[in-house]
């Protein structure tokens, strides 16, 4: 069933309270987690010399926005729920911009990389392929986009308070590349254990010419 302008308002809205409501329990519980690999996986593919413009979408409190920026990168975040935005900007010192993932206003040809940890699985499907395109313009030629997002079969729907679309690997390849993305590798987390206890599908993409 096709998702009218007031159900993709509805979704928006109540997945942001969501993250809005919880956001302190939700910094507590995932500013230690280690996702270096994910960073790492991000800057070694974009090519040229640092220092990388990066924009960490779905930036959350700014846990991984302070570590780009401590790296020595121009790092920006953006991100949808107002407590997050805010935190982020206490946390990291960058700057944020504070926007609904399905209404985004982006800078053309910007960024040689964009982060997007745990954010994008949140955009509809029938959306995505547009928000896709909305982030490869935003890239520099040749640019790179990172993504992690937990999969599963392709179900959609409500968790917890939260709209999700849990894709498996071929179905998310075929929106990168009909949105004009080359992949560049891919692998599950967290690493060291087997694939049933790997709930998260990261991904490394180039923008295509």
């Amino acid at each position: 069933m096709k998702l009218k302008p007031r159900d993709l308002e509805k979704i928006a809205d109540l997945t942001l309270g969501h993250y809005n409501r919880s956001a302190g329990d939700f910094w507590q519980g995932t500013r230690d987690h280690d996702v270096r690999q994910n960073i790492e996986a991000l800057l070694k593919h974009i090519e040229g010399s640092p220092p990388f413009a990066i924009l960490d979408f779905g930036c959350g409190p700014g846990r991984d926005l302070k570590v780009f920026s401590a790296l020595g990168h121009l790092a920006i975040g953006l991100e949808g729920a107002e407590r997050f935005a805010g935190m982020a900007r206490a946390y990291s010192g960058c700057e944020v911009w504070q926007q609904d993932f399905l209404k985004l206003d982006l800078p053309d040809g910007h960024f040689d990389g964009v982060f997007a940890n745990a954010a994008l699985f949140h955009v509809p499907a029938q959306e995505l392929p547009r928000v896709l395109l909305e982030l490869r313009a935003t890239l520099k030629p040749r640019g790179v986009l990172f993504a992690s997002n937990p999969r599963g079969r392709n179900e959609e729907g409500w968790n917890g308070g939260r709209y999700g679309v849990y894709h498996d690997l071929e179905t998310w390849r075929r929106y990168l590349s009909a949105a004009g993305f080359e992949e560049l590798a891919h692998y599950y987390r967290p690493p060291g254990v087997p694939r049933e206890q790997q709930p998260w599908l990261a991904s490394v993409w180039r923008r295509a010419a």
